[in-house]
């Protein structure tokens, strides 16, 4: 398999498919935006939903989902910019779009492409370069943060952003190895931490947690996901749907974080007499579900839609 810039049919399996168009609740001459096209599952299906007069804007920071975009160029409805999520205020801005979406869709995380092509460096499990960057035309490498960071900013980014509990014991080993041979490929990251961890889980590879975490801090994943979320409220038309899947703990409980502190009303004493029309002044969003979770049948046919959860909120 060639380097995923110059070939581009990595088999990718979109994740909640059904679950996501249908909470959408797609309007054929509404407005919607897919801030992560990936290799354009999700948009498809919007797409498919869409009449003449409907509009698809996506975005995604990866070039190679850029050139994926290429098939659907002839679709007059369709336009896509390379760009962070994090930026789609800008992006909806620029566009006269403010307030005006009917729908905004997030699939948070690294996508199947990026974890299969080994030039990406996402994977424990491919060795290539220790490379983790979504947008490879910006930003610094895993390899290289890895071999400058001080030994507490890498324990921190383990414990933190990969939920490690040997973290510090990875990262002293790392800063040790570094000394000797600079980390260049995702085997050098892998070999450290397989022999630092002194107690394996049967049930996961000993580097799945330190690789999320240093892929989280890279990319600055958190702090992505909480710049959009607020973009999207902005962005929304009243009765607008967003919908985000996410693929672990940190990512979900901000998502639901959000969602719950944006369906609350103004905090008020509890003595203090007002209406309910008062107190409802300050909510943005209703919660339309609890977490969805892929079913049976889909996890039996890709394994990874095993830890999506699908949240989705309506606006006020």
């Amino acid at each position: 398999m060639t380097k995923g810039s110059e070939q581009l049919d990595y088999r990718h399996t979109s994740v909640l498919f059904n679950e996501s168009i249908e909470a959408l609740s797609i309007k054929a001459d509404g407005i919607y935006l897919d801030g992560t096209f990936g290799r354009g599952g999700h948009s498809r299906g919007i797409l498919e939903k869409l009449g003449e007069n409907g509009r698809l804007i996506a975005l995604d920071r990866d070039p190679d989902a850029i050139k994926a975009a290429e098939t659907l160029a002839e679709d007059q409805r369709f336009s896509i910019f390379h760009t962070a999520f994090a930026n789609m205020l800008d992006v909806a801005e620029s566009l006269d779009l403010v307030g005006k979406f009917d729908g905004i869709f997030l699939d948070i995380g690294v996508s199947s492409p990026q974890l299969d092509d080994a030039s990406r460096g996402f994977s424990f499990m491919h060795d290539g370069p220790l490379d983790m960057r979504m947008d490879t035309t910006q930003g610094i490498s895993a390899a290289e943060w890895l071999n400058t960071a001080e030994l507490e900013d890498i324990s921190y980014v383990l414990k933190t952003y990969g939920e490690e509990k040997f973290g510090r014991r990875i990262a002293t080993a790392v800063v040790e190895a570094r000394q000797e041979t600079p980390l260049v490929t995702t085997d050098d990251f892998v070999k450290i931490i397989d022999a630092a961890v002194p107690v394996k889980d049967k049930f996961k590879h000993p580097a799945t947690r330190s690789f999320q975490g240093v892929r989280i801090f890279i990319n600055r994943e958190l702090e992505q996901l909480e710049l959009a979320l607020n973009a999207a409220c902005k962005m929304l038309d009243i009765g607008g749907r967003l919908a985000v899947i996410s693929f672990h703990s940190l990512e979900d409980r901000l998502v639901k974080r959000f969602i719950k502190q944006k369906s609350q009303g103004k905090s008020v004493p509890s003595k203090l007499p007002m209406t309910q029309q008062e107190l409802d002044k300050g909510k943005e969003l209703k919660a339309l579900s609890r977490a969805i979770k892929a079913s049976e049948k889909e996890v039996q046919a890709n394994p990874r839609s095993r830890s999506a959860v699908l949240r989705v909120a309506e606006k006020l």
